[in-house]
């Protein structure tokens, strides 16, 4: 029989309303034939109100309790669906991340999955049991509760699904499918019928929300087929598949936008060997992740160097960047996060030349000055004033053709 893992986000299980109709579809997909495993996420919002209690209870919560505390949203819905389930006549029962064998690292709040020891949830299916599993969490070779960290609960269903060789794992969301731009900010973006893992990482490192980027790490890895969907239609969504299931290779797929970016400007910095290293070691030791990095040479054994980091650390990186800047003998740093990125994507750019030329000239008709580029065999990106960022999304969607068809 096919096995088909179900991933349900927040939004899909946001009360028990919603947790019936999830339940019904499960149960679909069970009478259709299928073994079936479901991963579920907490209910939408109570992550946030536990982290607001855990910090009620102590201004900086100790990690291991909040992951622990955390872990609870996720347990709730998958008994609450394995009750319905088995209130249905379906043979049901719901497994927590450890019950489950999800083996991660101790990196609380943001842990990476080693392995999952897949034994117990054959048995269960070998026993015709649907099997409903807290995505999300796992635990620690102590034993401790981990939490994967936000949208976890996808990188919890395609392991499992690698775990138990799924025919394939459907992801449930609140939209329908990935999608050629934010159709929030281009009304012309139209839903893909496939995408590839390449472009389903970039497109998610980039800005887009569909998917987790760690869940498409491991589907391209064990080659897990993922199709995203909507859990509020019966709508095919977008297959994520691999570079050589003989899809088309359009040369653009999508267009994203991210605005939650920043930039930092270290002005007439030493250009001799070291330099680099002195600057980027104490970003990468505080966990902060440097995007794109661009080195202007000066006159005079003098460079500037720029670089992007999340917004959110935008404080820090200064605070860092500063006291690097005094050592190595830099003359200013400067900062900016009124910027956002624009990036186009596709797997046919491999091929072609002139993507660069038509996004660059696509920008400046429209007198979008370009401030850093950074580019890699299947996208390039833009960093640009954040105020043109729907601007210079709708007119990049146009220019490569994706518009949809009226």
């Amino acid at each position: 029989m096919p096995l088909v893992v179900q991933k349900f986000g927040g939004t899909s299980v946001a009360n028990i309303e919603r947790i019936s109709r999830v339940a019904q579809r499960v149960a679909k997909t069970y009478d259709q034939g299928n073994d079936v495993i479901v991963i579920l996420s907490a209910m939408s919002g109570v992550t946030d109100g536990l982290i607001e209690l855990a910090h009620k209870a102590a201004e900086e919560p100790d990690k291991r309790e909040l992951d622990a505390l955390l872990a609870t949203g996720e347990q709730t819905t998958a008994a609450l669906l394995a009750i319905m389930l088995k209130s249905m006549g379906y043979q049901a029962q719901s497994l927590l991340g450890h019950q489950a064998e999800v083996v991660t690292d101790s990196d609380y709040g943001n842990a990476r999955i080693l392995e999952i020891g897949a034994k117990r949830l054959k048995h269960l299916i070998d026993r015709k049991n649907i099997v409903v599993v807290a995505g999300f969490q796992g635990y620690d070779i102590k034993g401790n509760i981990t939490t994967l960290g936000r949208g976890g609960s996808d990188t919890s269903a395609v392991a499992i699904a690698a775990a138990v060789n799924a025919d394939v794992c459907e992801i449930f969301t609140d939209v329908d499918g990935v999608y050629t731009a934010d159709p929030n900010v281009c009304p012309k973006a139209r839903k893909l019928k496939t995408i590839t893992y390449d472009e389903m990482l970039n497109m998610a490192s980039l800005g887009a929300k569909v998917l987790q980027i760690r869940s498409v790490g491991f589907a391209k890895k064990y080659n897990i087929p993922v199709h995203v969907r909507s859990s509020f239609n019966e709508e095919e969504g977008t297959m994520v598949v691999n570079e050589d299931s003989g899809m088309e290779q359009l040369l653009v797929s999508g267009v994203t936008h991210d605005k939650k970016q920043a930039r930092v400007t270290l002005i007439k910095v030493p250009d001799q060997p070291g330099i680099a290293a002195n600057i980027f070691s104490p970003i990468s030791e505080a966990g902060i992740l440097v995007d794109m990095i661009i080195q202007n040479t000066r006159k005079g054994g003098k460079t500037d160097m720029t670089f992007t980091v999340p917004k959110g650390d935008f404080k820090r990186t200064m605070e860092i960047t500063k006291k690097v800047a005094l050592q190595i003998g830099a003359e200013e740093v400067l900062g900016d996060t009124d910027i956002a990125m624009v990036s186009v994507v596709g797997v046919g750019m491999k091929n072609h030349s002139g993507v660069a030329s038509v996004m660059f000239n696509t920008l400046a008709r429209e007198n979008i000055n370009i401030l850093m580029i950074g580019t890699s065999e299947i996208r390039i990106s833009c960093v640009i004033e954040e105020k043109y960022t729907e601007l210079a999304v709708r007119v990049l969607h146009t220019a490569f053709g994706l518009d949809a068809e009226e």
